[in-house]
């Protein structure tokens, strides 16, 4: 779920502070105090957004099996057949 969660956060990170910029804009408000802030507002909502939107398109894909992608203790995955090591 990490790797979902960062490239979700990268798009919640521009959907979410692009519209935080956008409203401070059009209310006028021009300072880098107020675009400041809204970017940070976005960037801090955007964790939670995208953790959740992770969640819920794992929970209602039906072919995701948790137990079989958590890691073991002691266990290395071999690379594909006809891959190299690294």
């Amino acid at each position: 779920m990490f790797r979902m969660s960062v490239f979700l956060h990268m798009i919640w990170g521009a959907a979410l502070t692009g519209t935080a910029l956008i409203v401070v804009l059009v209310l006028g408000w021009y300072s880098w105090q107020a675009i400041a802030l809204a970017v940070a507002v976005g960037l801090v909502l955007t964790i939670p957004a995208s953790l959740v939107t992770a969640r819920w398109i794992k929970r209602d894909d039906p072919f995701w099996n948790e137990e079989r992608n958590r890691p073991r203790r002691g266990v290395v995955r071999a690379p594909p057949n006809g891959m190299p090591d690294a």
